[in-house]
Formats: structure tokens, sequence, C-alpha cells
């Protein structure tokens, strides 16, 4: 086992430096960089993005009268100025040689600081990270809670009245989209049109009521805040979970060492839980890191907006907005880099699940 350990521990370097090159490489041919952003921030002329029209990076490959002009907007601002913001930002260096940079950075985790805000973006990541852990962990925790019973429920009722309504139910759960049921849920219960049972936004209270309470209040509040962007971030995973452990179970039923526990006068529940429990969870419990890695960076986004939490989803897509390549790009490799990381993870749980699964000679 070890040796497979090495093996996938080694094959993080290639996929990671393979995933930084794609990205790098296509940032190069987004128009409207750090630069045009700043220039039209001068100018008044808000986000640069909106109304870009050029190719690659921060260059303006435009003709005519301007065609001195390697940005958009920097007519009347002087070359001196132009020229200390490329060397601020490193790009009066080669792309290769900024790349090269950057990922000798990456491998001593040095991520750099953010172009327009004074933080470092490991600081930013961390003061970011409490409302992605909150979602992300209590999301998946309830997903698990809820679906696993649930699943197994329908598997020992398979074809009765009870199957059917509750796979009716969690597959139109699936279908409504997460932002259309948060907003939903804040109509209903945030004080939108009828009843204000949950606040609206934030993941506590504000600072001045939230010094004032005790611990188990400040407990109940972050639970009160929690829980509606927790419920519109969960209500899709129940029917993914939900089947998945009904087939497995299922699929273990139908085999014929549960018959023969039958047939020794073994109790339903004793065949059900003590025999057929353990190969039935295998795939669904071993593949809990990555439902929460999944369900702590991604799929976040328009809950958080929606609810006006500053997590890493949004600290993501306004990075993406504003071109602020440090924050992108270190987010990114932190990101991969934990991923594979909780991909080991999950096959080491395989064989702590099921130590008859050997990775190593790919047995079984």
């Amino acid at each position: 086992m070890s040796a497979y350990i090495l093996r996938r521990l080694l094959l993080i370097i290639p996929t990671l430096i393979g995933v930084m090159i794609i990205n790098f490489t296509l940032v190069q041919f987004v128009p409207g960089g750090p630069i045009e952003q700043i220039i039209a921030g001068m100018e008044g002329q808000g986000n640069v993005t909106s109304g870009f029209t050029g190719a690659g990076n921060d260059v303006a490959r435009s003709g005519g009268g301007a065609g001195d002009e390697r940005y958009i907007g920097s007519r009347g601002l002087p070359p001196e100025f132009i020229e200390q913001l490329e060397r601020e930002f490193g790009f009066d260096k080669p792309p290769l040689e900024r790349f090269l940079t950057m990922m000798w950075n990456y491998a001593q985790f040095d991520f750099g600081d953010s172009y327009f805000r004074s933080i470092s973006v490991i600081d930013l990541v961390i003061e970011k990270m409490p409302v992605s852990i909150s979602l992300g962990l209590w999301s998946t925790l309830i997903a698990y809670i809820v679906s696993i019973p649930l699943g197994i429920r329908k598997a020992v009722r398979d074809g009765t009245p009870f199957d059917t309504w509750t796979s009716g139910a969690i597959i139109v759960g699936y279908a409504i989209p997460g932002f259309l049921f948060a907003i939903l849920l804040l109509v209903l219960f945030a004080g939108g049109s009828y009843w204000q049972v949950f606040p609206a936004r934030g993941l506590t209270s504000e600072a001045e009521v939230w010094d004032q309470l005790s611990l188990p209040g400040k407990v109940l509040d972050y639970f009160h805040h929690i829980a509606l962007p927790t419920i519109a971030l969960t209500i899709s995973s129940f029917a993914t979970l939900t089947l998945l452990t009904k087939n497995s179970f299922l699929d273990e039923l139908r085999k014929q060492y549960v018959m023969t526990a039958r047939a020794k006068g073994l109790l339903e529940r004793r065949v059900l839980y003590g025999h057929v429990f353990r190969n039935a969870m295998l795939i669904v419990i071993a593949g809990f890191p990555s439902v929460f890695i999944g369900a702590f960076f991604g799929g976040s986004l328009i809950i958080e907006t929606v609810f006006s939490l500053d997590g890493l989803g949004r600290l993501f897509f306004e990075a993406a907005v504003a071109r602020d390549y440090p924050v992108i790009f270190g987010t990114l490799f932190i990101f991969t880099l934990l991923g594979l990381v909780v991909g080991i993870i999950s096959d080491l749980m395989y064989v702590w699940i099921d130590p008859r699964i050997d990775f190593e000679t790919r047995e079984t």
C-alpha cells in the first residue's frame, strides 16, 4: 500500500503543473488584464471587461492612429507610468519566465499578495474560509444523515408506494435549481413577503450583537444564520446519495450471502445492518471526502450571493472579474492540491472500510 500511496503522491506534481499550464495559457488570451483595470478605474470607466474589445491579456492589438498604444484607454497617460505598472505586476517579463517564477514560488507555498487588496492570498483565503467550511460541512453532513437511512428504507421497500413517492419527491428537489430554492426560502422565511423566521444575510449577527451573546447564544445565532443557505445548498444532493445508497443495498440484498444469513434464521435487522451495511456503504462512505470538497469549493457562489455570505466562491468570482491573477492562480493551486490529496484519502477510506481491497495488485 505504501508504494501505491507514493505513486499517487508523485502524480500530484505533473497533475498540478498541467492544470496550472492550461489555466495560465488561457489567461494570456483573456482580454482586460489588471493594468487595463487600473487604467479604466483611473478614467472612471468602471470594470473594463464589460466593454473591452481586443485580444490577448493586457495588450490591445489595434491599428490606426493608436498603433503605438498597447493599452486601450491609456491615451494621455505618460509611458513611464505604464512601464512602472508593468514592472510592478511583472508584465515586463515574458510569459514563460512569469510562469516559472510563479510555480517556483508556489512550490514554496508563497502565493504572493492580491493586486487590488492589501493582503496576502493565504490570509485572504483564510479570511473567507469559515463561510465555505460552514456551507460545505453542514450541507454534506445533512445530505448523508438524511440520504443513507432514506436510501436503505427505499431498498427494503423497493417497489412500494413509499419508494415511488419518495423517488418523485427527491427527483423534483434535484430538478429545482439551488438559487431558485434559495430565493424561495428567502421569500417565505426571511421576511421577503411572509414570515421573518430566519435572518436574510450573514454568517452571524452584527458585531455589537454578537459580542454580547453568551457561548450557547453564539452557537444558536450561528445555526440560525446558516440554516437557510445550508438547506438551499443541500437540496439537490439528496437525490444522488439516496439513489446511490438504494441501488448499492439492492445489489447486496440479491447476493448469496444474504440468502444464507436469512436461511440461518438471523433477524432481518441483523442481516441488514450486520452484514449488508458494511458492503453496501463502501462506495457511499468512501466518497465522503470528495463530496465534501465538492460542496466546499464548488456550487456555493450563487448561494453565497443570495444570502450575502462572503466565502471562497465569491472570492474566486470577484478575482476573475477584476483579473486579480495572484488570487486566481493561488486559489486554483490550493484547491487543486487539496482535491488531489482528497482523492488519495478517498482511496485509503476504501481500504479502511474493506481491507480486502488492494490497490497495488488491483484485486479485491
